[in-house]
């Protein structure tokens, strides 16, 4: 069963317990079977999946509610809560500071995607205004460090690297001292097999050499409980501090992948939920469970508002405010929302939104509606940009033909223009300045 399902399964049997006319041993017992129905075609552990049953199923039903509490709201309460403390419980994150170099070493099974994680890990702290570096320590596979570098370009990251090189540990160490001047150093390592005894050798040699504060094991969360073993197996050879899970978008199996990875001790930091470079979140349990069981993420929804800010110098702030908004500014508002990702992942951070089954053609709707508007204004010149009241009829015309679109579209565009900018002047009579235009760290995209 997908996450996708998992969560969907979860929230079916939440609902049901909403529906029932009394919570009593018999719909707390329903409740349990549900989700040990939905956990086990998940593919989590047998045992875990009785053990967090017997859990909940004990404290819903002997446990006091506290006052103004109803059973059912207690219920709920203890399904969270069970669920959260099998994948973690509490948060661990990866704290780096600046001026205090880190240097973290990455290892993994073959094609787990550590390369990948390594350069969206450097974008995570560049975006949190830490300097970071690369180091392409992967030896062994071909091409390695030209896939590295070339995903280090794309977020002007510097890398440090030999196509030609054979000795890895010699990598490792010269990187290290290229980068002095880091406060965060990401080492990338060779994939190996659990049973390949000379690359589990060159890991524990890497590791000598520059002796790493951290140590992250990246695990395909595709693998399901196979992950067990792998963490294990390299937590022997190498002290592992912290896990990413990569692949944990709504089409994986990542129940089991989760859950037997908590089962090391080792604190999952990291979870990959997407093919793009920003796809990669800190990971905290309740969070995540929230987003299972339909109740929303409203944190990491406005973290994700916070790093889709457009940065506003104070002049062009003040022009803003004052009515001088063009559609070269719209136009950067909604790149800024589409670089918060796919709608169907923000509206499942909002609480209740993925209960309400909104059909994905919807949702495909809104996201092709944005990028039809782009390519709208892509398609102007810069004086209809900058002053979009010279759009009469016929340049709509040869814009809609331009653009491939209809002049329709250009018309909704138009619409949709004003609105944004009448909402802008109305913060200003208000003295309620949007976040960005008003001393704040940036502008967060205002919609469509």
């Amino acid at each position: 069963m997908t996450l996708d399902k998992l969560s969907s399964s979860l929230t079916g049997a939440i609902k049901k317990l909403f529906k029932a006319g009394v919570v009593d041993e018999a719909a707390v017992k329903e409740l349990v079977r549900d989700i040990q129905r939905a956990l086990l075609q998940s593919d989590v552990n047998v045992q875990l999946v009785l053990q967090i049953s017997k859990n909940i199923e004990e404290r819903a039903l002997k446990e006091k509610v506290p006052p103004g509490v109803s059973r059912r709201e207690h219920v709920i309460k203890v399904v969270y809560e069970e669920l959260t403390r099998f994948i973690g419980d509490k948060p661990v994150p990866l704290k780096v500071e600046p001026g205090k170099k880190k240097t973290i070493m990455l290892v993994g099974i073959q094609g787990s995607g550590k390369t990948t994680q390594a350069s969206k890990l450097a974008r995570y702290f560049q975006k949190r205004g830490l300097k970071v570096g690369l180091i392409a320590a992967d030896t062994f596979r071909p091409g390695a460090y030209a896939q590295l570098q070339q995903l280090a370009a794309r977020i002007n990251v510097p890398i440090y690297g030999d196509a030609k090189a054979k000795d890895p540990v010699k990598v490792a160490k010269e990187g290290f001292k290229q980068f002095m001047d880091r406060d965060l150093i990401i080492v990338d390592t060779a994939g190996r097999h659990k049973e390949e005894k000379d690359l589990i050798k060159e890991m524990k040699d890497i590791e000598k050499g520059i002796n790493p504060n951290e140590i992250i094991m990246v695990i395909d969360g595709t693998i399901g409980q196979q992950a067990l073993a792998q963490a294990k197996t390299f937590h022997e050879a190498t002290p592992i501090g912290a896990i990413i899970v990569t692949k944990l978008d709504g089409s994986s199996r990542g129940g089991g992948a989760l859950s037997a990875v908590a089962a090391t001790g080792a604190p999952i930091k990291f979870i990959g939920t997407g093919e793009k470079i920003e796809d990669l979140e800190a990971f905290v349990p309740s969070r995540f469970v929230g987003r299972l069981l339909g109740m929303g993420d409203l944190e990491t929804l406005l973290e994700k508002v916070h790093d889709a800010e457009i940065k506003v110098p104070p002049k062009k702030a003040k022009e803003i405010l004052s009515g001088n908004f063009t559609l070269t500014d719209m136009y950067e508002q909604f790149a800024a929302v589409k670089n918060m990702g796919p709608f169907s992942k923000v509206m499942k951070m909002l609480p209740g939104m993925s209960q309400q089954n909104i059909p994905d053609e919807m949702l495909n709707n809104a996201e092709g509606r944005l990028d039809t508007w782009q390519i709208i204004i892509q398609s102007m010149t810069p004086a209809e940009k900058e002053n979009p009241k010279i759009l009469n009829s016929s340049r709509a015309r040869r814009i809609a033909r331009g653009s491939g679109t209809t002049e329709k579209d250009v018309k909704e565009l138009l619409k949709q223009y004003v609105m944004m900018r009448k909402m802008l002047k109305m913060f200003k009579r208000k003295k309620r300045l949007p976040f960005g235009l008003g001393g704040g760290k940036g502008m967060p995209p205002m919609g469509y």
